[in-house]
């Protein structure tokens, strides 16, 4: 008993000096697991043991075949959508309110527009107007050239109107209202033949506008010029006679003195 208590105190020692031993001087990494052929404990030193080492073409898996619809299928976006079929969207009342805005502002404005466009055509208009009667006006005048003034003679023809109208006060409507207007033009063309030029040439410049006018002035032109034409050879026919008279009182007043002698 005493040799086996002997024996167990010598030989722990022994067994714990052994196993501490033959942990440190092990020439091996002890693994818990069987190793595995991919991992690679160190680092190769040549080129030749990395290629063995690398897997190559041949020990890579076979890549799976592609199906067609994988093949046809785009691959511009990674996600997918489905075709919309979403119903229309249905307009709020606010939406309605924003067009019927929109419909009535187009309206005002297209309106203010023609507005201002009708009012800028009256107003050039009256200015073209104004300024082709205030032209029209400054051309009725004489020139300086013509030794012409208005005054003196737009009086003598304004005294001619009223002595026609006194020289006609007894007579009918018609002569009393054509003869001071026959008067006047006459004193105004006697008086006043560069004005009253230029107011025929007027006068004439809006007739042209008027075919129908225009005719009937030349007509009552021609009629006039040959009641004129007719009065001087009549005159000039009635100075003949009269003088033939008076040539013949003469000569038998001069033949009868001379028998009486």
């Amino acid at each position: 008993m005493a040799a086996r208590l002997l024996f167990q105190r010598r030989a722990a020692p022994l067994t714990a000096a052994v196993l501490v031993g033959s942990i440190a001087f092990s020439p091996s990494i002890v693994h818990a697991e069987a190793p595995n052929g991919r991992q690679f404990p160190r680092k190769p030193i040549y080129d030749d043991d990395l290629d063995d080492l690398l897997p190559t073409t041949k020990t890579l898996p076979a890549a799976p075949p592609k199906t067609p619809a994988a093949a046809t299928e785009p691959t511009t976006s990674l996600i997918t959508l489905p075709p919309s079929t979403l119903p229309p969207k249905k307009e709020t009342p606010t939406d309605l309110l924003a067009s019927k805005i929109r419909s009535a502002r187009l309206y005002l404005y297209h309106h203010s527009c023609t507005l201002e466009d009708a009012v800028n055509s009256s107003l050039s208009r009256a200015f073209d107007l104004e300024q082709s009667f205030t032209s029209t006006i400054s051309n009725l005048a004489p020139d300086r050239a013509s030794g012409e003034k208005l005054m003196p003679g737009a009086i003598y023809v304004l005294v001619a109107g009223m002595a026609g109208s006194i020289v006609a006060r007894n007579r009918n409507v018609l002569l009393r209202s054509g003869t001071p207007l026959a008067l006047g033009i006459a004193a105004a063309w006697t008086v006043l033949p560069v004005t009253m030029n230029n107011v025929s040439e007027l006068v004439w410049y809006y007739e042209k506008k008027v075919p129908a006018v225009a005719e009937a002035h030349l007509q009552v032109r021609e009629g006039v010029e040959k009641g004129v034409y007719m009065a001087r050879v009549h005159a000039e026919l009635a100075q003949r006679k009269i003088e033939e008279g008076v040539r013949e009182v003469r000569e038998g007043l001069e033949g009868w003195v001379r028998k009486g002698k």
